[in-house]
């Protein structure tokens, strides 16, 4: 929760319970997680997203300038198109990521409360004599979620639709094509209003026979979808290729940016060393991981090989996780996950396949190209 917003009204509400983590200071449920979630399924609910960051920029450079130093291509973004975009370090590791979406004026950038203001301090350092202005407006402007796949219509407050799991132009992907995808079943986007105006925004849509949920059924939703999240499936390490992300957030065609080499070369010659999986919890015993959960191969010398990510329980699916493995992690192996109190089995249904080669990759061009990746990921030394 970004210092300026503080705790959303809406935690005054009847059974309201708050969140934790990246998700505190809104609502986790209201008393009813599983119908929220059906509501939510079900295209009929909305959900308080007032603690996530929201960023500003203006003037006439905006879109070349954020074009030139992120992995996504700006240049001719149109008005009330939603996509997003990475920051990357210089050895390609994410270090923020955004929803972007342009009303013809300023560009907005959705991203995590807490991300926000080092966002906003990163983009302002790297402004030089560009002309653009950028504001932190968390303090000033509050996202309501939605279960609907469409773009903000003119007249309407902006709205970024999430391209989530479409490969989008430039881009590439490690798991099925979109229409074989899970995430195509949920829709969502993020209409930005007035802090000012939160409550009377949801009373609308409750209004209009919507149901308010809170955010154990939208991370259920996300979870089931394998869409990766900048406050949960990101670390230190993580590349884009590990969480394939490159299908909604890196353009593989722009010209350079920042990290830009890494991408490339994972892409065109290397393998991801760690892939994003989403686990099947077995629910018997009533136990979950807490995020950051050692997974093992299973028996009593079992070996970790990874780590949770996220975890949440699907009002169909049980208690699911998505999970970070080491490439090496065979896939279909049943693991173990770490809990308190006990341990839990776990099945894998792959998201980036150890294989690690995407679905455009260039054919390989023999020795030259063998000797260029001796160790057969593509990472940098630092990035293993």
């Amino acid at each position: 929760m970004t210092a300026a917003a503080g705790a959303s009204p809406l935690l005054a509400r009847h059974g309201a319970v708050e969140g934790s983590g990246p998700d505190a200071g809104v609502a986790w449920h209201y008393g009813d997680p599983a119908g929220e979630q059906r509501a939510l399924a079900n295209h009929g609910a909305v959900v308080d997203q007032s603690h996530l960051g929201v960023v500003t920029v203006t003037g006439p450079d905006r879109l070349s300038w954020l074009h030139s130093i992120t992995s996504q291509d700006l240049l001719a973004l149109a008005p009330r198109t939603s996509t997003e975009l990475l920051v990357l370090s210089p050895q390609g590791h994410v270090e923020h990521a955004a929803g972007v979406v342009d009303d013809g004026t300023t560009t907005w950038l959705v991203t995590e409360g807490s991300h926000a203001a080092d966002l906003a301090a990163w983009l302002d350092r790297m402004k030089f004599m560009m002309r653009v202005e950028i504001l932190d407006a968390s303090a000033d402007y509050a996202a309501v979620g939605e279960p609907v796949d469409a773009e903000g219509a003119e007249g309407e407050p902006v709205t970024w639709r999430d391209p989530w799991p479409a490969v989008t132009g430039g881009g590439t992907r490690y798991g099925p094509p979109a229409d074989q995808h899970p995430g195509t079943e949920r829709a969502w986007r993020l209409v930005l209003v007035p802090r000012g105006d939160l409550e009377s925004e949801v009373a609308a849509r409750e209004a209009a026979g919507w149901r308010l949920a809170g955010t154990w059924a939208t991370e259920a939703e996300r979870v089931a979808a394998w869409r990766p999240r900048l406050g949960t499936e990101v670390d230190h390490r993580s590349i884009p290729h590990e969480l394939d992300w490159l299908r909604t957030a890196v353009h593989m065609a722009k010209g350079c940016y920042r990290g830009q080499e890494t991408v490339a070369r994972v892409h065109n010659l290397g393998r991801p060393p760690r892939r994003l999986t989403m686990l099947h919890l077995d629910g018997s015993g009533h136990l979950l991981p807490e995020p950051g959960a050692d997974v093992r191969t299973p028996g009593e010398a079992g070996r970790v090989v990874g780590q949770v990510t996220s975890v949440a329980r699907h009002h169909e699916l049980g208690p699911v996780a998505l999970a970070v493995l080491k490439r090496s992690a065979s896939e279909d192996v049943e693991l173990v996950v770490d809990c308190e109190g006990g341990a839990v089995s776990a099945t894998q249904e792959v998201v980036v396949p150890g294989e690690g080669v995407s679905a455009d990759r260039p054919a390989a061009r023999g020795p030259v190209a063998r000797g260029l990746t001796p160790r057969g990921d593509g990472a940098p030394k630092s990035m293993l």
